[in-house]
């Protein structure tokens, strides 16, 4: 939608209902729908650079995340997905069990995200590597953060913490 006017500047139709976060990079709007894609098109045109299949009853539970060329996600299929930007082609995923619970922080290579297990997992996002977890005391479902080598979150168990980025301490 213009911003000034308030006109309608285009719109692109899914097979269901859009149900993350979007992000928007180097031109391009990243968003999923409930029909088992994660979809990129062109912010000014609105058309379709590509679409990426996790199946069809997966999506996207919490948001997703671009960075340096790469779109992170996790989905209901129970991984954190690392697809390329420009393409739309699988570059490596991490099994993480249970459902994600947070929204992912992607800071100097390494993918940061919670789950209902009660963890917080830290993996290297180019090899996809666990590099560290931490256990809290209950599902870790808020978003986290992370700045100057310490990542931020909240837990079920009622405390926030702040985490050592490099080792999970």
């Amino acid at each position: 939608v213009d911003a000034a006017l308030g006109d309608l500047l285009w719109r692109y139709e899914t097979g269901d209902s859009v149900s993350s976060s979007l992000a928007v990079s180097d031109g391009a709007v990243y968003f999923d729908s409930t029909d088992g894609y994660v979809y990129a098109v062109d912010a000014t045109t609105g058309d379709l650079l590509w679409r990426y299949g996790m199946g069809s009853e997966a999506w996207v539970s919490s948001s997703l995340a671009v960075v340096d060329g790469v779109v992170y996600f996790d989905s209901t299929d129970t991984y954190v997905h690392a697809v390329d930007a420009d393409s739309g082609d699988l570059l490596g995923r991490y099994a993480i069990g249970a459902g994600l619970s947070s929204s992912l922080a992607v800071v100097d290579g390494t993918v940061y995200f919670g789950s209902p297990d009660g963890y917080v997992y830290a993996v290297d996002a180019a090899l996809g590597d666990l590099l560290w977890r931490y256990e809290t005391g209950d599902s870790v479902s808020s978003s986290l953060a992370a700045a100057d080598g310490v990542v931020y979150f909240g837990s079920g168990d009622g405390y926030v913490y702040a985490v050592d980025a490099r080792g999970g301490r």
